[in-house]
């Protein structure tokens, strides 16, 4: 019998206990928004409301009239930490229903803590603690390619964020070489953080995506920026297909190209993922086309159509996003002059290659010439051909000796004998 009334005294004095406190309750708070830490009760009337952080209070909030629905009830309110002052505040309404929540607005770091609510009301007195993280999440992460170090690098930059974010880096495709970034963190005087992770392009490897992912400490989506850059060259009239491809960690994103030359960028098109339809803007519906077909599949390669070397050349911007997750591909496209122009300098090339062609063959063909007639100009050394020609000689000046002699045979007139003799003597 006594071990009977021991054990029902003892779970009457556990279900007391388990009435009057509650578990600790966790709360998550963001920098600058609205916080709420909760805290319920019994209403008995006449509550006293106290809010203690750190076994100081912080907060008291009190009622004096016993008629909890009354309109004419009194209460007071006490802010007794400066840090609160104008920011901690409970409703009255809802303390009289038995709810001691304490709004805390414009949350900041220093509110971080363990807080302690305690209840006195006619009927009993009500504890409940509760702890109190504040964070600053990721809003933002900027990826950008800078050359203010004398190089080409990729700039990812996350600003006001706690805890401190954690940054790491990767190539699409993979590379070999070790990726080295350097990153810096600068907490402000609200003990924000502003990291700045650097990373120089690798050489060589002109078409690589480079990828920054942030994640955080507390447990939220990890953030993803990724950024391809290249130049296209193309012809005016001549349709251009500029290239974009998603890179693999996204999957059925958005897709949106923009322009820019010089100016802000200027919307081309939309493609929604979720409809699978793409907008483009009046001034662009005649030159550009997307195969929407191929975008879920990561291709959104934009054909341009008919361009204009004024018009259409400068900065395409192509972005397949996601939440938490952006890549980016900046294509420098230059439009040369007309079809007409480039057609004309190239039979201006023409005409100087059939000219040289022609200047070599001719300049052989004085070579070969001169090297034969310098042949056939060379003097002859045989004996033979020697003699003979000195028989010919000899024989041709007897002949000449017989026919102006006058004892030939068959001479000539007298004349010829007088003309004869008279130029022997």
């Amino acid at each position: 019998m006594c071990s009977i009334l021991t054990w029902t005294c003892f779970l009457l004095w556990i279900g007391f206990s388990l009435q009057d406190k509650t578990p600790d309750v966790t709360v998550t708070c963001f920098v600058s928004e609205e916080c709420f830490l909760p805290c319920s009760f019994q209403p008995g009337g006449e509550e006293t409301v106290e809010w203690f952080r750190q076994d100081v209070v912080v907060y008291k909030f009190e009622r004096s009239d016993d008629d909890d629905d009354s309109d004419s009830s009194s209460s007071k309110e006490h802010v007794e930490h400066d840090q609160l002052a104008g920011r901690a505040s409970v409703s009255p309404h809802l303390v009289t229903r038995g709810n001691a929540t304490l709004v805390l607005r414009r949350s900041s770091l220093k509110d971080r803590g363990t807080y302690r609510c305690h209840v006195h009301t006619k009927r009993g007195e009500h504890t409940a603690k509760v702890i109190l993280k504040v964070e600053a999440p990721i809003q933002g992460l900027f990826l950008e390619l800078s050359r203010l170090s004398g190089y080409e690098e990729m700039k990812c930059t996350v600003r006001d964020v706690f805890p401190a974010p954690r940054v790491t880096w990767a190539t699409e495709p993979p590379t070999f070489e070790d990726l080295r970034p350097v990153t810096r963190m600068q907490a402000d005087k609200k003990g924000l953080y502003t990291v700045d992770s650097r990373l120089k392009k690798l050489t060589g490897q002109p078409d690589l995506i480079y990828i920054c992912k942030v994640t955080t400490s507390y447990g939220g989506p990890a953030w993803t920026a990724s950024l391809r850059e290249r130049e296209i060259r193309g012809s005016q009239g001549r349709d251009l297909t500029i290239p974009c491809s998603a890179p693999t960690y996204l999957s059925n994103p958005s897709l949106r190209w923009s322009f820019s030359n010089g100016e802000d960028p200027s919307p081309i098109l939309s493609y929604d993922s979720r409809s699978g339809h793409s907008v483009s803007s009046p001034s662009w519906d005649d030159h550009v086309e997307l195969d929407g077909f191929r975008v879920p599949f990561g291709d959104g390669s934009l054909r341009l159509m008919d361009p204009k070397h004024s018009e259409h050349s400068g900065s395409y911007i192509c972005e397949f996003s996601m939440p938490h997750s952006l890549h980016t591909e900046r294509s420098q496209v230059t439009i040369a002059g007309g079809e007409r122009s480039t057609a004309e300098d190239q039979s201006h090339w023409w005409i100087v290659a059939v000219v040289v062609v022609g200047l070599v063959l001719a300049l052989v063909g004085m070579l070969a010439y001169l090297k034969l007639r310098g042949r056939s100009s060379k003097p002859r050394n045989d004996p033979d051909e020697i003699t003979e020609l000195h028989s010919v000689k000899d024989a041709a000046a007897d002949s000449n000796l017989n026919e102006s002699s006058p004892f030939a045979v068959g001479g000539t007139n007298g004349q010829s004998n007088l003309q004869t003799g008279t130029r022997l003597t």
